[in-house]
């Protein structure tokens, strides 16, 4: 393998990481958005090495 095709192998890498990024990026302000719009409260949990996304109604709506 020439350096050549390790630096165009890096290149495709980078840029999936990037599109996944945007794309998680995207779908956790759809997720805001949605909870915000029905009164509800978002958590963040570590729990080992997972990370856990935890939906709760927020008590002061009914």
């Amino acid at each position: 393998m020439t350096s050549e095709n390790v630096s165009g192998s890096e290149a495709v890498e980078s840029a999936a990481a990037a599109s996944a990024k945007t794309v998680d990026d995207q779908l956790i302000d759809e997720v805001v958005g949605r909870a915000q719009a029905e009164s509800l409260q978002l958590f963040l949990r570590e729990q080992s090495s997972e990370r856990v996304l935890a939906i709760q109604r927020d008590p002061g709506h009914a």
